[in-house]
């Protein structure tokens, strides 16, 4: 006969801790005479700061330099005749975030929800300031969570449609946004009146696809036993990381037209990319490399032993649990990716914080930069928070630290 011992971290609480807001109140902030003090003290500070953030948000605050503005924060100065370019774009990617949490997500938690109904309460807000096309912000939701239920309705077509879409999506957002020829169906939208919100998240996006690659490549040049392969490797990844961001920017933009040829001319903004990318790349493959060297010498051996190659033991075995250790680091560098995009308002292109420095310089809202910047904040915090969040998600979904 065995018995089986309880540990004190499986022992229940009381009924009354358990199940009521008085007992959990009690354990938790009022247990003794020092934890009630500190808990009154810490309540009265919150309801201090709180009221006081109440009050500029519904009385002080002047919020027209926002909403007389919103098109210019989201858009820049993109044509308003080809806002159809973007909401197709917007709808396309909400329907793919859809159906990539049905299928690669296994549970939805409370917060899912909240976030698929963000569109909903951006209606309204929109629909308040009276503008015409609040319903088309509002049927975000019943997009997104069309998408979502075929996903759990069709998993494994919804799974190829996903990759598919996934794999096409960037291709064709720079043919829709950017367009071809001088008439017709698309016509061309020079990347002078990219703006906002549109060309930070674009420079983000473009920055993260395609550094994500080469930073694995150059990580792999560094693990590498060819010694010219791993020199060159070294070299790129100290030098970069050694200089600044802005750094670079400013060689793009400033320096790099006095060293190309009479009469060649490259793009403003493909010279901003192409400086993130670099600087992206090289900090990647320091973060892709620590996972390669967390992998145990035993899944090397045993790859071996089963006459892998060299190319199929790292792209079956290796990297796939090499980048599954560093999810945090790569996500946590992909939001530092995100924001640095506002240094590109230095070399003079007209971002989100670019845009929020040009309505700051109108007459019309001197004395707003309080309002201005909170609410490029905000805009700044919901990206960030989705991403780390949907990180989260897929470390639960992949079992990381579990197994």
């Amino acid at each position: 006969m065995t018995t089986q011992v309880t540990t004190p971290n499986e022992v229940l609480p009381p009924p009354t801790e358990r199940y009521t807001i008085l007992g959990w109140l009690h354990k938790n902030l009022f247990s003794d005479w020092f934890n009630s003090i500190l808990s009154i003290i810490a309540g009265a500070f919150v309801f201090v700061i709180v009221r006081g953030l109440l009050r500029w948000l519904f009385v002080t605050a002047q919020w027209a330099a926002i909403n007389d503005n919103i098109s210019l924060y989201m858009k820049g100065q993109y044509p308003g005749a080809e806002d159809w370019r973007l909401w197709l774009l917007i709808y396309l990617a909400v329907l793919l975030t859809g159906l990539m949490w049905g299928v690669f997500m296994r549970r939805t938690s409370a917060i899912t929800w909240v976030l698929m109904m963000m569109p909903l309460i951006l209606g309204g807000w929109v629909f308040a300031l009276g503008k015409p096309s609040w319903w088309l912000v509002a049927l975000l939701d019943i997009v997104g969570i069309a998408g979502y239920l075929l996903a759990k309705r069709f998993p494994q077509t919804s799974k190829r449609l996903t990759v598919t879409l996934l794999l096409l999506y960037m291709p064709l957002v720079i043919l829709v946004i950017r367009g071809f020829g001088e008439t017709g169906f698309l016509p061309r939208v020079g990347t002078n009146l990219w703006g906002g919100l549109l060309l930070s998240l674009l420079l983000a996006i473009i920055g993260i696809v395609f550094s994500f690659p080469i930073g694995v490549l150059l990580a792999l040049g560094r693990q590498s036993k060819m010694p010219a392969l791993k020199t060159l490797s070294i070299i790129y990844i100290e030098v970069i990381r050694g200089v600044p961001l802005i750094t670079l920017l400013f060689m793009g933009q400033v320096m790099l037209p006095f060293f190309l040829p009479a009469g060649l001319t490259i793009d403003r903004v493909i010279r901003a990319v192409v400086a993130i990318i670099m600087f992206a790349a090289a900090y990647m493959a320091e973060n892709v490399r620590g996972g390669l060297q967390s992998i145990p010498q035993g899944q090397f051996e045993a790859a071996d032993a089963i006459g892998l190659s060299g190319m199929q033991k790292m792209v079956h075995i290796i990297l796939p649990q090499a980048l599954r250790t560093v999810i945090p680091v790569l996500v946590g560098q992909f939001i530092g990716l995100f924001k640095d995009t506002s240094l590109v308002a230095l070399v003079g292109l007209l971002d989100l914080l670019g845009i929020a420095r040009g309505i700051l310089a109108n007459p019309s809202y001197i004395g707003r930069q309080l309002e201005v910047f909170a609410f490029i904040a905000l805009i700044y915090w919901i990206f960030s928070y989705a991403m780390s969040y949907a990180a989260r998600r897929l470390e639960i979904s992949l079992g990381v630290g579990e197994r």
